[in-house]
Formats: structure tokens, sequence, C-alpha cells
């Protein structure tokens, strides 16, 4: 619409037909977000027209005024309309929308309108001028007063199927919390005693009408495109008010945060003599009165007493026994601020019965050996803290999202988690006394089971998926292995040596590495040294001939074969034996022997043993001889899945002694050379009992002949061997070697006095 028609459309705007009004002003919301053609239709008197058109229209006509302001508003003009002696109506009128109307085009355009009178800044307008009224939630505050269910039913809107107008709901939301936000930092009040997922401005109240749980339903929702911003703003004023929450330093001076500790105290069940009457020799308890007070999450009340006065005996340990760890517990929370505050008190008052009786069962401990609980609260609070990066400023996730738009980083972004912070403290604090009891942990190591509980929360809360159930998740905490928790630890101490020392790890792993290998070759060429016991199947023949003698070498056949390397490392003896003997026969007896000089390679199918096959029995031999023995007896006879052939050319062959065949195999030729060179031919074939002695004699051949092993299981143990070298070496790394200069209270060695040689490492 041009400019010039300006005139003639305010005239239809002002009919008191309502067709020409409804298409004047459904033409207006096309085009009123232009500045050019704003600026025309606010200076000819159009915000008067405007304004009337919302008072007093209904159904489309008023979708439709509602609209246009709300675009007018979006391009920073318009603001005027606000202002002056009827400028509570106009805002008390677009309330009442809210409340009464049930049309959802009204819903959006009257939710726009709220967020943007709630999230103006007042100052200089467009043209530079000044603009008066009232902004933030101090010009909804007297609507509201009219309307008690304002909030319920803004909340009651993040359900709606329109995904429009739940984005103006969650905005409007957004828009009250930034500015009760603001308010409170710019007077000096944030969370002096607010209460989590509430506001201080009206909005207090909004965390019990179920904000929270809708906005955790939404980012858990499929509908995540449509609402992205708002619910990432969400996200981020929640880690807002965290980081406000944590900034408040804990002062005694302040009446809140002192009956938020005796409140603590009185929950613990405190010993009756110090803190109940005396009469007559008699303890009179007196019960605590509840008051109502913030100093804890979701409106936490903590509670004081009135006591009479009669004399009272000062317990000594009065805050030491809650786990503080002197008796001025406000400078404990120095780290973790009033957020850590709320934690605790929220943790006691949601499980008073629970906190009496753990602090009665750390009572019969050892004062030593006593978690602190409190210690321990703050812990998970500053974990929390840590893992959702709360001082990670919302508009880097927004970013974020702009940038990894692609519907696959969702769960990087959004973090449902974030607001059930309260139940994942919880969570995590019971996860910490579990660790505690579990690895028997003394006070001087308090820091580690926090650095275990760290690992897990990481492990659990950050590996969860955004669709997760937070039930699942506390579920996890709690049955989380401890034992598993353990190695990832492990793993992480060692991907952290290598972000540091990445070089130098590298050059001690290939050290380590050479060391293992050359250990491992010993152990397998002392199996050889020790000798074993092998197989001997019976050659197969198809020959019609050896069928006449084959009760002459049945009768000669001999299914056992023992093999034993010399004391000089230089050979290789064995010879064949009926039954397999009692005890292993020494070299003497062993009348054959291979020259390892002339071995030329060493050949195997050596393979993982197939575990749907039963593996063969140490007694049974593979022959034809035996297999009658065997079946006579009634037992089952199996054939071995492996072999090891050793070859050598034929011109190397010691004088006498004939190629081996090879079981299964016509011939024994293998290879032979294109330039007529002497044929490579089996000398010696094996046949192992079980994988791991195949293995053993296989490498060990291989290492004998200066050759690396191939098997899997000497590869597992020769990487074992070397990553508990690199384990031990890091064992030796002190902690002021780890940053650029030394550590107060590093590197001192504790001292051995009074001890003796009887200890042992356990691995």
């Amino acid at each position: 619409m041009d400019q010039a028609d300006i005139p003639a459309l305010l005239s239809r705007l002002a009919s008191d037909e309502d067709a020409a009004r409804k298409m004047a002003v459904f033409k207006l919301q096309s085009s009123i977000n232009d500045p050019a053609f704003a600026d025309v239709f606010i200076s000819s008197g159009g915000l008067v027209i405007l304004r009337r058109l919302i008072m007093t229209t209904g159904g489309n006509t008023l979708a439709y005024s509602l609209q246009s302001l709300s675009r007018l508003l979006e391009v920073d003009m318009g603001w005027d309309i606000f202002e002056g002696a009827g400028a509570g109506e106009l805002v008390e009128r677009v309330v009442e929308l809210v409340v009464t109307n049930p049309l959802v085009n009204i819903l959006r355009g009257a939710m726009s309108i709220l967020v943007g009178v709630v999230g103006h800044q007042p100052g200089q307008g467009q043209k530079g001028g000044v603009v008066p009224g009232t902004f933030g939630f101090r010009a909804l505050k007297p609507a509201v007063a009219v309307y008690p269910q304002f909030f319920e039913l803004v909340i009651q809107q993040l359900q709606s199927a329109d995904h429009a107008l739940c984005a103006n709901a969650l905005g409007l939301i957004n828009a009250l919390v930034r500015d009760a936000v603001v308010n409170d930092v710019a007077s000096g009040t944030v969370a002096a005693g607010g209460a989590k997922g509430g506001t201080a401005a009206g909005g207090g109240r909004i965390g019990d009408l179920g904000l929270i749980k809708a906005v955790y339903n939404l980012l858990q929702s499929s509908s995540l495109q449509d609402l992205a911003h708002p619910l990432l703003e969400f996200q981020g004023l929640t880690k807002v008010l965290l980081r406000k929450w944590r900034e408040v330093r804990v002062d005694l001076e302040r009446p809140e945060h002192r009956r938020a500790l005796k409140g603590l105290h009185l929950a613990s069940a405190p010993d009756r003599r110090h803190v109940n009457g005396v009469a007559g020799g008699v303890v009179v308890p007196i019960p605590p009165q509840q008051e109502e007070g913030t100093a804890g999450q979701s409106g936490t009340a903590t509670t004081t007493t009135t006591t009479r006065k009669t004399s009272r005996k000062h317990n000594p340990e009065k805050w030491r026994r809650l786990g503080f760890e002197t008796e001025s517990p406000a400078a404990e929370f120095e780290t973790a601020g009033f957020l850590g505050m709320m934690d605790l008190t929220d943790y006691v008052r949601k499980n008073e019965d629970g906190f009496q009786k753990l602090l009665l069962e750390q009572s019969t401990h050892p004062l030593n050996e006593r978690c602190p609980v409190a210690r321990a609260s703050l812990a998970v609070t500053m974990i929390l803290y840590d893992h959702f990066e709360v001082d990670k400023s919302d508009l880097e996730d927004i970013r974020g999202y702009l940038a990894l738009n692609d519907g696959k980083n969702n769960d990087r972004l959004f973090k449902p988690l974030l607001l059930q912070w309260s139940r994942l403290h919880t969570a995590g604090l019971h996860a910490f006394f579990r660790m505690w009891k579990a690895t028997g942990a003394q006070r001087e190591d308090f820091d580690k089971v926090a650095e275990l509980v760290r690992i897990l929360i990481e492990q659990v809360v950050g590996q969860a998926s955004r669709t997760k159930d937070v039930l699942e998740v506390e579920d996890d905490l709690q049955e989380y292995d401890a034992g598993r928790l353990r190695e990832l630890q492990m793993e992480l101490l060692e991907l952290s040596f290598e972000d540091q020392w990445g070089t130098h790890l590298f050059q001690v792993r290939e050290e380590l590495k050479h060391e293992a290998l050359s250990f491992v070759k010993e152990q397998r060429i002392r199996c050889l040294l020790q000798g074993s016991w092998f197989t001997k199947p019976m050659s197969r023949n198809n020959n019609a001939h050896s069928r006449e003698n084959s009760y002459q070498k049945r009768r000669l056949y001999q299914p056992w074969r023992y093999a034993k390397l010399s004391h000089n490392r230089r050979y290789l003896h064995y010879a064949d034996f009926p039954e397999r003997l009692a005890y292993d026969p020494g070299l003497e007896a062993l009348t054959e022997k291979i020259d390892l000089s002339t071995i030329s390679s060493v050949v195997s199918n050596v393979s993982a043993p197939n575990e749907t096959e039963p593996v063969a029995d140490p007694d049974a031999a593979d022959s034809p001889a035996a297999n009658s023995t065997a079946s006579r007896h009634g037992a089952q006879v199996h054939k071995p899945t492996t072999k090891i052939t050793i070859y050598s050319f034929a011109e190397d062959i010691p004088g006498g002694s004939k190629p081996e065949s090879v079981a299964g195999n016509s011939t024994s030729a293998v290879a032979a050379t294109s330039n007529g060179e002497p044929k490579e031919q089996p000398i010696l074939t094996l046949f192992p009992l079980n994988h791991s002695l195949a293995s053993e004699w296989l490498d060990g051949l291989l290492m004998l002949l200066n050759q690396t092993p191939i098997t899997a299981e000497t590869n597992k143990l020769v990487t074992l061997v070397s990553e508990y070298g690199l384990k031990i070496r890091l064992l030796n790394v002190r902690l002021e070697q780890m940053y650029a200069g030394p550590v107060p209270g590093a590197g001192v060695v504790p001292s051995r006095e009074g001890l003796d040689e009887d200890y042992f490492y356990e691995i």
C-alpha cells in the first residue's frame, strides 16, 4: 500500500461499518511494518484509531488490529500509544484478552504486544525523543491484580498445539524473567531470597504454576524448530539466574540467610541437651515453629524456633557435625555462594528424615571417616555448575544454533536436564554418599571422591540424550558401577596427560612397547625351553598299495610328540611317543633335533577357538588308533583345529633327515623359486592341544627367528604390559611438574616412619 493511500485507509478504519473496518485493518497489518509507511501513519493520527479498534472491536477485526500494533512495535515505533492516562486501560484490555478470549489468532497478537511492553527499555525512541510511559512488569502489574489467573493461563498456552502461540507465550515469560533479573540487579536484591524457577517481580509464583515442567516437556518435544529461539532464551535465562544466585555472598547480616542456616541446624535433629529446654532435670522438647521463608528452592520454607529463656550448653561441633569444616559456615559458601545454600536447604527440606538418619549413621564412625554432608552438597553444586557451563553466555547458545541448524545437533544445544537442577543435585549428592562408602574414603580423600562424582555426572548426564527422562538419569546415577567409574577416571587421566605431554608420552609409549615386546619374547621362549606335548595325527594317503600295510602302520604309529628348545637356544629337539608320559622327558630322550639356523619360515593356521565347538581334549590323540581306543571308553574325541609347520630349504635339511609329510596334504613342497633354487620343504609339524599353547609356540618360534609375533593373544599381552608400565611411570610424576611453577603442598613425600617391608601393591 502506498503512503498516499493512508488518508483513505484511516477513513475506512474509522468507519461505522464492520466490513469496511475489517478490510482496512487487514490491509494495514501487511504494510505497517514498513518504517516509512508507519511514520506517516503515526503522524496522521493512526494510533488513536488503532487503539480504539483494540478497545472496542472483536473477532477478526480485533485480531488484525492486535497484529498491526504488534508489527508496529517490532520496528520500534508506536510506543506513544502506551502513554497518557489511557495507557493502563490499553494494557488491561490486552491482559483481559489473554485471560478471557479463546481465539488463537487474538491470543497470538495479544501475547506479542505484551512481550513488547515488558521487554521494552524506556529511553530514546526512533526519532530521538524520550519515550514516556511505564514498561516492564510494572506496566502489567495493575492489570494482573485485576486478573490474578493471568500467569497460570499464560503457562497453559505452552501446551498449545499452535506453535506460534506457544512461542509468543514463552517469549512473554522470558521477557518477565529478564525484566525481573535486570530490576533485581539494579536494586541489589537479586537472589536475596528468591526461589528457583520464579522471579521477584510478580513472577515468584510462576515456578509454582508448572512452568519448569512445561518448558522441560517442550525441550524434549519434536517441535524444537519452531520454538528454538524462545527455548534457548529461557535456557540462557536459567543460567543467568543460577549465575546471579552464585554471585550473591552468604551474609549472616541478612535475616533470610541467617534463617536458612538456622533451619539447617534444626532440621538435623541436634542433641536435645543442646537445643531443648531443661526443667527440673527432665528434658522438655520445644517444637520448632514453621516460618514462611524463601531461602530454599521453589519457595523453600525454612524453620526457626522460639525457645524459653533457659540455660543452654553450647555444642562445640554444632556446624561440623553437619559436614562443615569449621564452626563458621558462612565462609564455606564462598565458592558456591547463595546457590550452594539454596541447594543444601532444598535437599534438607525434601529429605529431612534421610538427612537425620545419615547424620546419625555418620556419628557412629570415627571423625576422620565421616562423610561431610554440607561440603559434599556444595561440591555437587559446583560440579553441576561447571557441567552445564553456567558461566557461558546465552548468546553463544543462540549463535551455536544458527551455525548448527541442521536438526542433528539439538542434543548439544538444548539441555532439558538443566531445568531439573534440584533433582540432579539430590541424585548427585546420593551418588557422592555411595561413592564415599564404596571406596572407604576418609576426610583427606574428599577431593578424590568429588572427582569421581564429577566423572559420573559427565558420563551419565553429559551423555544422556535430549529425550531421556530425568527419572532414568537418576537411576543411572544411583546404579553406575564404581569399578567402571574408576576405569573411566584412569582413561581420562591418560587423556589429560596426552594433552599435556603428547610428544613425551608418544616417546615413552614407543620405549615401553619395545621393552614389553622384549619381555613377552623372553616369556614365549621360556615356554619353548620348558617343552610341551603335541598330538601327531596319522598322515592320510588314499593309495591302494598303502592299505596292504595299514596294520603295520598302525602298529608302528606313535600319536604323541614332545618338543623342547635346547638350553643354548640353537636347536629344537623332539621325539614321538606311543603314549603321553606322566613326566616331561629330558633332552637326552628326544632323538630328533632341528638346527634353528636352517629354518626358512614358520607357517600356521592359528586362529581364535570357535566358541560353538568343544576344545580338544588334551589327553585325546587325533589318530585312528586313538579314536578306536577312545570310542571303546565312551569318550568323545575332538580334532585339533590348529597346526604349526616349520619349513626349510631342501639343501639345508640335515643329512639323513627326510621332509615330513603334512597331514592331509598329498604334496610336501609348498614353494619353489622361479630360477631353480631349492624348494621350501616342511621339516616338522606340531599340532598344539589348545589355542594358548599354539600362540606361545608360534610366536616363540617367530621371535627366535627375530620376526614379529602375529597372534592376537601375544599382541594383547604386549599391550597389557606396556600400558601397565606407562601407569607405573605416571605414578612418578609430581604435581608441580604439571604446572609452570611449584604448587603449594605438592610433591610432599609421605614419611615411612614406623613402616616395615610388609606391604604389597594391589592391581
